[in-house]
């Protein structure tokens, strides 16, 4: 099967092969039929699966020709990564056309953004708080909506958007509109917010189970806690480890890890929900270029990177939720590539990586490396305990605080604690 068996507009057909898409993945040879005859779309789809143009495809090919200046569809994302991701994708499939699109999240500017309101572009990708931060002023109108794509639906649910999709979906017109729902997973909320929003829809993949991409190749690396990061560093140093995303359970340890990883001479980024938009931009961007190797992420990115030729993920930290492992070692092997999926695995983690061994549906093979030393002592701590890192600002504040009253006292400004107080009232 062919994309041209699809009957879509030929400069679509164009930008597909521009891009080298030879044969739909299985999403797209499902999806693309319903979404291109206007009806609404359930889908459960793994992460890497080829979803994304599994949707932009058929409505790409609905707006080519026509009159532009009205924003005509909406794709809702969880996170700003996967809304720029997504628009990124629309950018190579439209290359050809005149459709237009814009993405709208946050951490940037809205000025931008409110210009692709005014102007009317064809294609909205947006974050639900971001936009509804729009819904507030008078430019933001969106009466012409015709399709609404809620794509990783069930992140947005896990992120507590529910509230915002409701709110945005009140500003949308209440006219029959094309609906496509993307999951990659289908828990209840899910399927109650397809009842309330899809009407007789195509569903795709739904009584499939949750599991990885058909090409990852797992291994564990049963390994202390304490040396997860000489191990790491090690791991970094095989022949076929060419660039890899690494997974941490906090943006603490994120930080850790990257400067750890930086003081051993490994060129590496931090990902994550403390970083502004600038920061994670230029840090995916450069990961993206192969300028940096390693990229640390928390779970914030896992649905939100889309690097070509991915060789490894590494959970650093096991993921308390199976589902959240899914999701990250889907990063790896998208669009039916290969790559491989590594987990450290702590004493401590060995009950969360069986939960994960169960979804998987088999015993991920544990592995070592004969050129670790597992009995090695550590030379740092990558994880300060709460209570030090507390005791540490305030020891760092106090101090801030005795170095501002001296200087002040050096000044005049305040009075020193050596000199005691003149009586009141009392002058000479």
């Amino acid at each position: 099967m062919s994309f041209a068996s699809f009957d879509l507009h030929p400069d679509l057909l164009r930008a597909v092969d521009a891009l080298g898409f030879t044969t739909p993945t299985p999403i797209q040879r499902d999806a693309i039929p319903p979404g291109s005859d206007g009806r609404d779309v359930l889908a459960c789809a793994m992460t890497g699966s080829g979803k994304t143009a599994a949707f932009l495809l058929p409505i790409l090919h609905r707006l080519t020709g026509r009159p532009r200046g009205v924003t005509r569809v909406l794709v809702l994302a969880p996170t700003r990564e996967l809304a720029a991701q997504i628009d990124e994708h629309r950018r190579e499939l439209s290359r050809f056309t005149r459709v237009s699109g814009a993405a709208v999240f946050g951490g940037v500017p809205m000025g931008p953004q409110e210009t692709a309101f005014r102007r009317g572009v064809d294609i909205l990708v947006a974050t639900p708080g971001r936009l509804l931060d729009h819904f507030q002023y008078p430019y933001a109108r969106l009466e012409g909506i015709e399709v609404l794509v809620l794509d990783e639906a069930d992140r947005m649910l896990d992120m507590g958007f529910l509230p915002d999709i409701r709110r945005v979906m009140r500003h949308l017109p209440a006219a029959r509109r094309q609906t496509l729902l993307f999951s990659a997973t289908l828990p209840p909320a899910i399927v109650t917010l397809a009842r309330e929003i899809l009407r007789d829809p195509a569903t795709i993949n739904v009584e499939r189970a949750p599991a990885p991409a058909v090409g990852v190749s797992h291994a564990a690396y049963p390994v202390a806690s304490e040396l997860k990061l000489p191990l790491l560093v090690e791991l970094l140093r095989q022949p076929a480890v060419r660039n890899v995303l690494v997974f941490t359970r906090t943006k603490h340890r994120a930080n850790r890890l990257a400067e750890g990883l930086a003081r051993r001479g490994v060129v590496a980024e931090r990902i994550h929900g403390n970083r502004s938009q600038s920061q994670r931009t230029q840090a995916l961007a450069a990961f993206k270029r192969g300028t940096v190797r390693v990229l640390v992420a928390t779970d914030i990115a896992a649905r939100g990177i889309d690097v070509i030729g991915l060789s490894h993920v590494v959970n650093f930290d096991v993921p308390n939720l199976p589902d959240d492992y899914i999701h990250r070692v889907g990063r790896t092997a998208r669009a039916e590539a290969v790559g491989d999926a590594v987990t450290f695995v702590s004493p401590a983690e060995e009950g969360d990586f069986r939960s994960i061994e169960r979804v998987v549906g088999a015993r991920i093979p544990r592995v070592t490396l004969s050129s670790f030393d597992y009995a090695a002592r550590p030379v740092e701590r990558l994880e300060i305990p709460l209570a030090d890192r507390i005791a540490t600002i305030r020891r760092q504040k106090a101090d801030e605080r005795a170095r501002s009253r001296a200087t002040a006292e050096r000044r005049g400004l305040v009075m020193s604690r050596r000199e005691p107080a003149r009586p009141a009232g009392r002058y000479r």
